[in-house]
């Protein structure tokens, strides 16, 4: 698709680029009245070529997917750079395998609330494996990532607690904290002096104090300073709880997250994750002492009230950390890729911000170009995500790609060279 001589301009020269955030609220005494609006708004985007979502995937996710291709209508290969099958455990030969003889063993569904009569041997395999996993006395699993955060913190956290996020955590840490009905403040992304000051300041006036991180973060692919912000939170009476969705399987020196990463275990007061992202599954945890565990068991309302993971999922997940302890080479073939794709991106020139991990942010800074540089990606056939605002500032809008332990030095060479090309066309790179 061509594009015209004012689009390809500079930014200035551009109409302004709408967003999600100009369809959040539109006063009209219709409720559907903004989704209307919004409705043509996404038109304008497919008609744009910039429509980058819900690609429908005719295969399951490898390093190399066949997409249905949403211009031509036909099946394509592409290289897939946007999933977080950080080991491939998605499609590992032990895990489908633990999957299939679950599903025949103990049917499609746990039947009830784990609470209830929905916690089968196989749930509390996976507790204890995860528990043993991240170096704590006990664990509880969620049937999401999302929920997971969200009932450990509103399920804990009561008014007249106090909440402190680091800014760029995770959305489902933002929601559990205003769920809570505790006072939420916010410090600076991995500041040590300014949760310092924050603890200082305000411990005194509130009674429960907690901490929350991300152990990596989720669009920066950075590393959280925890050791550090142990020792603030233990000086000044308060919990820390770290997020691993991005850190298990993928940091420390056998994939056991970020404890292990900064040799800590067992010394964190909660460490909560998903189970969807490297362990190749779906679901949610929390790993902590037992008094804490047993207490979530009964106040935290997203377990309470949502059926048990099922069966197959459950099984597979078991496989999946067997699979790391197992496979080291796993791990070790993930981080040749990082380096290696590292030093591509940052040798063209391009910006990824404090990526440290299987992360990697091109920091582009106009929403229009890292639409149009994602389309140009799709039609090199890699498949990228697209990143702008309101997920991240304006200034910060970027494409984000994701390694796999299964990408090829070819699905790198060809990524980084599509990336070189659309960088210069758009004037991102020189």
């Amino acid at each position: 698709m061509a594009v015209n001589a004012k689009t390809a301009g500079a930014a200035a020269d551009r109409p302004k680029e709408l967003s999600l955030a100009d369809f959040y609220n539109l006063p009209d005494p219709d409720l559907f009245a903004k989704t209307r609006a919004f409705a043509d708004f996404i038109e304008t985007q497919k008609k744009a070529g910039h429509y980058a979502v819900r690609r429908l995937l005719l295969t399951s996710c490898r390093n190399r997917v066949v997409i249905l291709d949403q211009f031509t209508g036909k099946p394509r290969e592409m290289i897939m750079m946007a999933s977080n099958n950080y080991l491939g455990l998605t499609t590992h030969p032990k895990v489908v395998a633990a999957g299939l003889a679950a599903y025949s063993k103990w049917g499609a569904g746990a039947g009830s609330v784990p609470l209830l009569a929905g916690t089968l041997e196989l749930h509390r395999e996976l507790e204890q494996k995860l528990a043993a996993f991240k170096g704590s006395e006990d664990a509880i699993i969620f049937p999401a990532g999302y929920s997971s955060n969200v009932g450990i913190i509103a399920g804990l956290a009561r008014e007249g607690d106090i909440i402190f996020n680091d800014m760029l955590n995770h959305a489902s840490i933002v929601d559990g904290s205003r769920l809570s009905g505790a006072e939420v403040k916010t410090f600076p992304h991995k500041n040590l002096e300014g949760l310092d000051r924050a603890l200082a300041r305000l411990s005194s006036k509130y009674n429960g104090k907690l901490v929350i991180v991300d152990g990596v973060f989720s669009m920066d692919g950075d590393i959280a300073p925890v050791p550090q912000m142990l020792e603030i939170c233990r000086r000044h009476g308060a919990r820390l709880m770290i997020d691993e969705a991005h850190a298990t399987g993928v940091i420390g020196e056998h994939g056991h997250g970020t404890p292990e990463h900064h040799h800590i275990e067992g010394q964190v007061d909660i460490v909560a994750g998903t189970l969807s992202k490297a362990l190749g599954g779906v679901g949610g945890f929390a790993a902590a002492s037992r008094d804490v565990v047993e207490y979530l068991r009964f106040y935290s309302r997203s377990y309470m009230f949502s059926t048990a993971l099922p069966p197959a999922v459950t099984a597979s997940l078991i496989a999946g950390l067997e699979v790391i302890d197992s496979e080291p080479q796993l791990l070790a073939s993930l981080w040749d890729n990082i380096r290696y794709f590292r030093k591509g991106l940052v040798d063209l020139g391009f910006d990824i911000g404090l990526s440290e991990t299987a992360i990697f942010p091109i920091i582009i800074g106009d929403d229009w170009k890292v639409k149009e540089m994602t389309r140009l990606l799709h039609q090199e056939a890699v498949f990228v995500n697209a990143v702008f605002y309101p997920a991240v500032a304006r200034r910060m809008s970027r494409i984000r790609l994701s390694l796999m332990a299964t990408h090829t030095r070819e699905d790198l060479d060809q990524t980084l060279a599509a990336c070189a090309r659309a960088g210069k066309k758009l004037g991102v790179i020189q």
